[in-house]
């Protein structure tokens, strides 16, 4: 079946449901609704939406055919009249199926206090405790992580494999863990990751753009059309068919992956931001590379660690110095400052909420669709986050989280390659340079 365009609308008493299902007989067209759910069906087309609240057919509701347009506009009633309903516009979640709305039980098989007064201890044990034997003792070592396979998982909630198996036979120059990508564990990736980055640093290159700094600097008064768009923009026909295309998959994070999605959000938000500021918000042949470059969640299949606990700013600076250390080692521009104007970028899309990150993730998830190697980065990771932004975050946890990047502060030492004392190197030589030179200059 094919799924068809569509879009919605609402009034204050209906919600208008338009699908675009060209030459078919209007006679077959079937309609039906469930509570929150609507389908529509007429061969070869089926569409099925799962909305906020509940709505109801009765003698308001009505379904319309224009064979010109090809156009049915299904207009139902608000079991509630009056009541907004939200994300219309999300796609994604639209589609998403409904929630199960049964709980799994619980049932206690037997209650195992009731057997430990009647349970017999050794004689041996008893005998050992009267005469206090000293026998020695050591807390047991944890045991490794039990592997069942011989690959590794990776991507979006561990969900892919096998993606890298012939990674040799492309032109994949992101690609940090060689042929290895499909067995090495998480602790020897993270490892990969940081022996690249280290390898990759050039001191001198540093030294020149902080020397240097005009044009980085003029990278930081641009202003990113996403963040001067209204909070109530439209989405452009471009992206809801990209949102129409998104696959249909439910997702059931635990609490700790999910906290573990928003860090990762973080890192993809900040490689994007950044290629948009030394693009201008014009990207180039060279985006696909950069922003990969810039993801250890691509280069090094390596995301954020799992927080314990709620987030904080301590869980973002963890999370994002590996995309600053990136940031002055890979591409052409490498300032610490640009890389701040970066973190501002990303919380400033945080604070506007799931629509304009679902944006964002829409034309990062382009950029690497089009590029004959780097989209596989795009299949295990960032079309999951854009089904998963609009079906399962929320406008609140990502504004707290955008709070928390505005307000964190990434402290150069954290960097691991000695900024301030690098920097303080160009700002005595310019101090040096209004001074008689001596004969010790010459």
């Amino acid at each position: 079946m094919i799924t068809p365009r569509f879009s919605c609308s609402q009034t204050s008493e209906s919600v208008l449901v338009s699908v675009y299902c060209p030459s078919i007989r209007a006679s077959d067209i079937e309609i039906n609704v469930d509570d929150t759910l609507f389908s529509l069906h007429v061969n070869p087309y089926f569409l099925r939406l799962n909305f906020s609240y509940p709505l109801q057919e009765d003698d308001q509701s009505s379904a319309k055919y224009d064979p010109s347009a090809g156009m049915i506009t299904v207009a139902l009633t608000k079991a509630n009249p009056g009541q907004e309903f939200k994300d219309l516009d999300l796609m994604a979640k639209l589609l998403a199926p409904r929630p199960a709305k049964e709980t799994p039980v619980i049932e206690v098989v037997d209650d195992l206090s009731k057997s430990v007064d009647n349970m017999s201890i050794d004689d041996n044990i008893l005998e050992a405790a009267k005469n206090d034997w000293q026998l020695p003792q050591e807390v047991p070592k944890p045991l490794s992580e039990l592997k069942t396979e011989k690959t590794s998982r990776y991507g979006f909630l561990n969900r892919h494999a096998g993606y890298f198996e012939h990674v040799t036979f492309t032109e994949n120059e992101v690609n940090e863990l060689g042929t290895e990508a499909e067995t090495l564990d998480p602790a020897a990736r993270r490892e990969r990751r940081v022996k690249r980055e280290n390898d990759k640093w050039d001191e001198e290159h540093y030294l020149a753009d902080f020397a240097d700094p005009e044009y980085i600097e003029s990278l930081f008064d641009w202003q990113n059309p996403v963040l001067t768009d209204t909070a109530s923009f439209d989405f452009t026909e471009e992206e809801k068919l990209a949102m129409l295309n998104l696959p249909r998959v439910e997702f059931i994070p635990t609490p700790p992956e999910t906290r573990q999605l928003y860090l990762t959000l973080t890192t993809f938000l900040f490689s994007w931001a950044y290629d948009m500021r030394t693009t201008q918000g014009d990207p180039t042949s060279e985006s696909p590379w950069t922003i990969c470059s810039l993801t250890p969640a691509f280069t090094a299949l390596d995301p954020p660690s799992a927080p314990v606990g709620d987030i904080t700013a301590a869980h973002i600076v963890d999370a994002l110095v590996p995309s600053y250390r990136r940031a002055l080692a890979f591409p052409l521009y490498r300032s610490f400052a640009l890389a701040e104007y970066c973190r501002k970028d990303v919380a400033s899309i945080l604070l506007r909420g799931r629509r304009t990150v679902t944006r964002c993730l829409l034309a990062l998830k382009d950029i690497l669709d089009h590029h004959e190697v780097y989209y596989i980065y795009s299949k295990v990771w960032v079309t999951d986050f854009c089904v998963w932004i609009q079906t399962h975050a929320t406008d609140e946890e990502l504004q707290h989280l955008g709070k928390i990047v505005g307000d964190a502060s990434v402290p150069k030492g954290a960097i691991g390659w000695d900024l301030v004392a690098l920097e303080r190197l160009v700002l005595d030589a310019g101090e040096g340079e209004d001074r008689e030179p001596d004969s010790d200059d010459e």
